[in-house]
């Protein structure tokens, strides 16, 4: 038996104060009281830690390294992926299980206790398999193990390199399996997945429209009946123009239409949708996976947030590029797309909660239907996935409730998370991840290796 006890925390029914937590030895919340003495591991303000809905582990490594302009002048997107397949045919394996521990490292200490990894790089350079299929799968649990934190593994389905089924391209040949080939990979990958703790989890991730062949897409729920599944979506004018020209249809009208979107799926980005096609989408169940962070490095567009809660849209946060993972940042720079757009402030709020209080909320939410994971409430027969709050800070001085949370987003940074638990696992502690050593020396080692990738 752990226990927290917290001067304040944000319970399923509000602010509490003198607030202790009993974590079983599982990693399950198994008692919460109000107004109880102090015992246990102190912390400030205990909140529930989300999820990280969306990451490519291997793009953290390439930060810094695509800001110049190459002989394109219109610079964008595309040209970005160019240099990102680039970078990735330099990746072995033990540089993902390096990479991949520190971007976890980086999640914890920033507050999230949840990874959802977006796993496309299964293959050797030039498209041949590893002995073991699931080699690369099995990085990221290494790399799961030793960070400590909650891991939902993705293996992306990737089989074109278009709507018109052509075969894939030179940066992209690391990726691809047909179906059959891709099932046999799944059940390795999960396979790897045996030795982590309980808490972990496991779905599939059809890339995109573009990369998997739309009769296979409107058979997915079909050959995955449980589970996760995420997939990219409207996120690049050029994507919705092909999908039109090709199928018939913009993506997300078609993916509507055809592959019956419902509360298991996560659909990242949606930057390019028509008004109609936002309420009709927010209206599926299905989570909206928003990474504003990586979205305003590509140039994505803007996510249509306002319209899609306000029409009981569900939202889930992630990292995804990794180019900085920062947890307050994902949600400020959200809504500050928004108040951009719009020409208006609070654009998040509601008439109930606080801007931070609303967005924190929702991430909470969906981040938990995003995995399907018992998570985002400090409540009985969840998993412990907390985070800690450091009110001594002058972001949060004289501020508590809403507010706070609304001082931590939009006036201070992660740097104001001291502890976070992942399923009770105590993995950050005075702000440093308990391994920080260890995983830094190795992300290092690697980064040395790759430094002329690109």
């Amino acid at each position: 038996m752990k226990t927290i006890w917290a001067k304040t925390a944000l319970l399923p029914t509000g602010w509490a104060s003198d607030v202790r937590v009993d974590v079983g030895d599982d990693g399950r919340i198994v008692d919460v009281q109000n107004g109880a003495a102090f015992v246990g591991t102190a912390a400030d303000m205990l909140l529930p830690a989300p999820v990280n809905v969306h990451s490519h582990a291997f793009q953290r490594a390439m930060a810094g390294l695509t800001e110049r302009r190459g002989p394109n002048p219109n610079d964008s997107f595309w040209t970005w992926r160019q240099l990102m397949f680039r970078f990735l045919d330099r990746l072995t394996p033990e540089h993902v299980e390096a990479i991949t521990a520190f971007v976890q490292m980086e999640m914890l200490e920033a507050g999230y206790a949840t990874n959802a990894e977006f796993h496309y790089l299964h293959h050797r350079p030039g498209g041949a398999r590893y002995d073991n299929i699931a080699e690369m799968s099995e990085r990221v649990a290494a790399a799961a193990a030793q960070s400590g934190i909650g891991l939902c593994l993705l293996p992306v389905h990737y089989e074109f390199g278009g709507c018109d089924e052509r075969g894939l391209a030179a940066g992209q040949i690391r990726f691809g399996n047909d179906l059959d080939r891709f099932l046999t990979l799944r059940e390795h990958a999960i396979s790897a997945l045996t030795t982590l703790p309980e808490d972990t989890s496991h779905g599939v991730a059809p890339h995109s429209l573009r990369a998997v062949g739309k009769d296979t897409l409107q058979s997915y729920n079909g050959h995955f009946p449980t589970g996760p599944i995420h997939m990219h979506l409207a996120e690049q004018v050029p994507e919705v123009d092909e999908v039109l020209a090709h199928w018939g249809a913009r993506p997300v009208d078609w993916a509507l239409d055809n592959m019956g979107l419902d509360a298991r799926w996560c659909l990242i980005h949606c930057t390019q949708m028509t008004p109609q096609e936002t309420v009709r989408l927010a209206r599926s169940r299905a989570v909206a996976g928003l990474c504003p962070i990586t979205e305003s490095s590509l140039g994505d567009g803007i996510f249509d947030a306002v319209r899609w809660m306000d029409a009981g849209g569900a939202i889930a946060i992630g990292s995804d590029s990794n180019i900085r993972i920062a947890l307050s940042e994902e949600l400020r720079t959200l809504d500050y797309s928004q108040r951009l757009r719009d020409g208006t402030r609070a654009a998040l709020a509601s008439p109930e909660l606080s801007t931070g209080r609303r967005m924190f909320a929702e991430m909470l939410r969906g981040g938990a239907v995003a995995v399907q994971r018992q998570t985002g409430r400090i409540e009985v027969g969840y998993w412990a996935d907390m985070l800690s709050l450091d009110t001594d800070k002058q972001h949060m001085w004289g501020r508590s409730g809403d507010t706070a949370l609304d001082a931590w987003i939009f006036a201070g940074d992660d740097h104001l998370v001291t502890d976070v638990w992942s399923a009770g696992r105590h993995m950050v502690k005075g702000g440093e991840h308990t391994a920080r050593a260890a995983i830094i020396a190795a992300y290092k080692r690697t980064i040395e290796a790759l430094k002329d990738a690109l």
